[in-house]
């Protein structure tokens, strides 16, 4: 079992704390150091420039199993040079 810790900051600045108005913009911290700024998706009022919780989930399942998919290759004596996938997640709303 591994844990994993992020600090997720959110300021509201001097906008109204309005839905429309409010702003979505983020930052995620991480245990290493590693901070990056995240918004909501444009679907949701979030900044299309920043990185969106969607995003990153479907960025992380592409990488947990490129991962596996390297360390079971490597494990079989496959030599591989260069692994590309171009992921994709759908996500519906629902009422």
């Amino acid at each position: 079992m591994s844990e994993h810790k992020i600090t997720l900051t959110w300021k509201r600045g001097d906008t109204p704390f309005e839905y429309q108005k409010y702003p979505r913009d983020h930052a995620w911290k991480f245990e290493g150091g590693h901070e990056m700024q995240a918004s909501a998706a444009p679907a949701y009022l979030g900044n299309a420039k920043l990185v969106n919780p969607e995003e990153a989930f479907v960025a992380a399942l592409s990488s947990c199993h490129m991962l596996t998919f390297l360390a079971v290759a490597c494990k079989k004596k496959f030599v591989l040079d260069e692994y590309v996938d171009e992921a994709v997640g759908h996500m519906e709303k629902t009422n």
